[in-house]
């Protein structure tokens, strides 16, 4: 069989509109909830160690089946799995929106992160595909990038104004909405086409995916419990290593990680998400909860983050791209994240000013993440064989997602060590900041040591 193949009625245009609509559907996925955790707190009469697996349930599945995601979409067809994907998330979304209980929630929030592990890869290589390396490609993933690295701060903008106004319901509803429209447009935007055949790796597939959801699982837990998923975790992963090593059609090729680039890229995809998602997870819970701001208010607040990010990854990264390498504004990037995370430790409990304690540490965090999300994106295509595009993204993505996931669950932990409510808050911000610092310092070392080799 052939690769997916361009149709002479292909519209670039529209194309790149689809799959950044797409990417904007799974990444706010995992933010658009975020500023309506209080209301679903109080719905459901759940703790703060509870609540958090309303994002968690999503990020868990989202990463334990991007691998395979990736490589269904090599097997089958990039475009057919990314309608699948799109499809599954916006029922998912759907039934999330009418759920009774706490668990229909959990479950549909589940679902929606394998619909949006579907999509995810095939959107990447689908776009590698449509816009010919070049100046053309790199505009396009500036664009991509930047809708994706805006997308989750965006959505906690969204989910405050229709939490205010509409209920936190509404904000599963809009989700549906959205999905029916990336999929009306996907036929007339993206190329058709068939996959490059081979078979799918049952067996490793299904090692990888209980490994990397027990890991994030035993990360989201706490005693004895976690410990055990943990164990239990790497067990599977050593087994999908091994059958990884000796297959055929593996699903994930571990050659890939033989590039310094792909290494680095994933790196900067686990800390961006662990300070970004991290910090944003205590955002309403501290703007909302101490401040007496409403969900409206608390999502306006945490706008210069997404328009820092948008406008950094859209006019100044790619120019930047064509003078210095990724991995250079890559640890540039985690450095600001980093430190952008880490002035929220100047929050105070009452009466604090926005201008002076929230404000400086937004922009810096939303410029951070605007240089460093192209730049791993790029980067986690370097040196990589077009066939393999659809799996490579996935690799960055389950770093993301693993970042996420696991970011979360150890701010959570770490602010759970202090009597104090803020004073836990402010050491979780800590932890995360110098996470992202150490990590542009591995970064920036190993890059200088590859470049001297």
């Amino acid at each position: 069989m052939t690769s997916t193949e361009v149709t002479p009625r292909h519209r670039p245009g529209l194309a790149l509109g689809v799959l950044a609509g797409a990417l904007a559907l799974d990444v706010s996925g995992l933010g658009v909830l975020n500023a309506a955790l209080p209301s679903i707190g109080a719905r459901f009469d759940l703790e703060d160690t509870t609540l958090q697996w309303v994002m968690i349930a999503y990020a868990v599945a989202f990463a334990g089946f991007l691998l395979v995601g990736g490589r269904l979409a090599d097997v089958f067809g990039r475009r057919r799995m990314f309608e699948s994907g799109v499809a599954l998330f916006t029922v998912a979304a759907l039934a999330g929106a009418v759920s009774p209980t706490i668990g229909v929630l959990l479950a549909a929030r589940a679902v929606q992160g394998i619909g949006a592990a579907l999509s995810g890869p095939a959107a990447l290589a689908l776009l590698t595909e449509v816009f010919p390396a070049g100046p053309a490609r790199n505009r396009a993933l500036s664009v991509y990038a930047a809708v994706g690295a805006a997308s989750f701060s965006g959505g906690v903008l969204l989910g405050g104004v229709l939490t205010q106004f509409l209920g936190w319901r509404s904000v599963l509803w809009f989700s549906v909405v959205m999905g029916v429209a990336v999929l009306a447009a996907t036929r007339a935007g993206l190329p058709g086409g068939v996959g490059r055949g081979g078979r799918l790796d049952l067996p490793g597939a299904v090692l990888g995916t209980i490994g990397l959801i027990l890991l994030v699982v035993g990360a989201s837990s706490s005693g004895a419990s976690a410990w055990g998923s943990l164990c239990v975790a790497v067990v599977f992963l050593l087994l999908f290593v091994a059958r990884e090593r000796r297959t055929a059609d593996p699903v994930l090729p571990l050659d890939l990680f033989r590039a310094p680039s792909i290494r680095a890229a994933s790196l900067a995809a686990f800390l961006q998400y662990t300070g970004s998602v991290g910090m944003l997870f205590f955002a309403p819970l501290y703007l909302q909860g101490m401040l007496g701001y409403s969900p409206l208010e608390s999502g306006l607040a945490l706008v210069p983050m997404s328009a820092g990010v948008f406008l950094t990854a859209n006019f100044v990264t790619g120019r930047l791209l064509a003078k210095y390498t990724p991995r250079m504004l890559m640890a540039v990037g985690l450095v600001l994240i980093g430190g952008g995370t880490a002035l929220w430790m100047g929050t105070p409990h009452q009466g604090g000013s926005y201008l002076l304690h929230m404000l400086p540490g937004l922009v810096i965090s939303g410029i951070g993440q605007g240089l460093n999300f192209p730049s791993m994106t790029s980067a986690a295509l370097t040196g990589v064989e077009p066939e393999q595009h659809a799996v490579a993204g996935a690799v960055n993505v389950v770093a993301q997602q693993i970042g996420s996931s696991i970011g979360v669950a150890v701010m959570v932990l770490v602010a759970a060590t202090s009597i104090d409510q803020l004073a836990g808050y402010h050491l979780a911000y800590l932890t995360a900041g110098i996470a992202c610092g150490l990590g542009a310092v591995i970064i920036a070392v190993t890059g200088r040591r590859t470049s001297t080799a």
